[in-house]
């Protein structure tokens, strides 16, 4: 599988980007130092890793420290060599994800439970991690899941989608560009 990664780093000067390698990463946690060491002095540190054009895992560090990480579909630990390496530890999140409360109720508040094991309907995808990773940065739990779940939504329209939404759009964009 083919993937782009690209960090998205805010400190006091405001957003940058830059694309990551993933080659030789051992474990979610040697992602998050190649994030770390893109920017040490970073307030908030997020990557977007896309692969081919099926799957979408966000990492996302706050001051180097409380890594936290999203996926809108769990299959991806199961389908690929980078997704085990990026969810592993992660369950679904210990809530029921549905169109009603998706779209009508904000879950910014609510915790991811890890170690979770209901298996769901596997024809549809289950959301792992943190969903409520980027609710301070604009984009709440219950936005973020419903634009993962638009049909059609490929990962770059979402990581273009949020991005924006988080005032860093222009940056990954000229990324994704060069």
């Amino acid at each position: 599988m083919s993937y782009f990664a690209a960090a998205v780093l805010r400190s006091d000067g405001g957003w940058s980007a830059a694309e990551v390698s993933l080659t030789g990463a051992s474990d979610v946690e040697d992602v998050a130092d190649r994030l770390r060491d893109l920017g040490p002095d970073a307030d908030v540190a997020l990557l977007f890793v896309e692969s081919d054009e099926d799957y979408l895992a966000i990492l996302r560090l706050d001051e180097g420290e409380d890594l936290r990480v999203f996926s809108p579909d769990a299959t991806f630990a199961e389908e690929s060599r980078i997704g085990a390496l990026l969810l592993s530890e992660y369950a679904k999140p210990a809530i029921e994800v549905d169109a009603s409360l998706t779209s009508a109720a904000d879950l910014s508040d609510v915790e991811p439970a890890r170690g979770a094991s209901d298996p769901g309907d596997p024809t549809e995808a289950e959301p792992a991690g943190d969903p409520a990773l980027l609710a301070d940065l604009g984009m709440s739990a219950s936005r973020l899941l419903e634009l993962c779940g638009r049909e059609g939504m490929l990962p770059s329209d979402i990581t273009a989608e949020v991005s924006t939404a988080i005032g860093a759009g222009d940056d990954v964009e000229e990324l994704r560009e060069s």
